[in-house]
């Protein structure tokens, strides 16, 4: 189901999926090729929220933001995750049933494992693996492989997006939300992360 609020009507490239059991409504733009499936919840009701190009936002996921919020390119949400992040880099896989709290920013290639819990204003550098709940959490360097895995993942359900809007299965009233033109822009400069020592 796709509404608008308050006078603010989500935005989807023709290319995009929307399933017809997720909920989007406000101040929302969903970029080339990009995926939302069954049972999740993209409320942009106070603050715009982004979804660049070829993201995939996987079953039962929330998302809704304490400031404007930027999905990038090739971003992977997993089922049931709830993020509040403010900004999430390219190539990003957050894992299932991952928390991330508001305002958190999160770089471009980065790992949120299944089950993590970014807190708060949290700042995570590119590159990272974060594993756990704090105060045990684990963030370390992620490597190649993992750095690739939310691409990987966002391709593969771009294609499978596809499928599904060819069987008929994207919300009904979905045309009526249509823009052409420009991929999304980002609201604001990308942020600048501190530098390892």
């Amino acid at each position: 189901m796709i509404r608008s609020f308050e006078g603010k009507s989500p935005k989807a490239h023709p290319s995009a999926f929307v399933s017809e059991a997720a909920y989007v409504v406000g101040d929302v733009e969903i970029g080339e090729m990009c995926s939302v499936w069954p049972g999740t919840i993209i409320r942009g009701n106070v603050h715009k929220i982004i979804l660049a190009q070829w993201v995939n936002i996987q079953d039962n996921c929330v998302l809704h933001s304490d400031s404007e919020a930027y999905y990038g390119d090739h971003v992977t949400l997993g089922h049931h995750v709830i993020c509040h992040a403010r900004y999430v880099g390219d190539g990003t896989l957050i894992g299932n049933g991952a928390v991330v709290n508001g305002d958190a920013v999160i770089g471009n290639n980065c790992v949120i494992a299944a089950g993590a819990v970014i807190l708060e204003r949290a700042v995570i550098p590119p590159n990272t693996m974060v594993i756990g709940i704090p105060p045990n959490q684990q963030i370390r360097p992620a490597n190649e492989r993992q750095q690739q895995m939310g691409a990987r993942t966002a391709d593969a359900y771009a294609r499978n997006g596809q499928k599904f809007k060819a069987s008929g299965l994207e919300d009904p009233d979905r045309a009526n939300f249509n823009y052409e033109g420009p991929i999304p822009s980002v609201p604001y400069e990308h942020p600048t992360f501190p530098q390892p020592e």
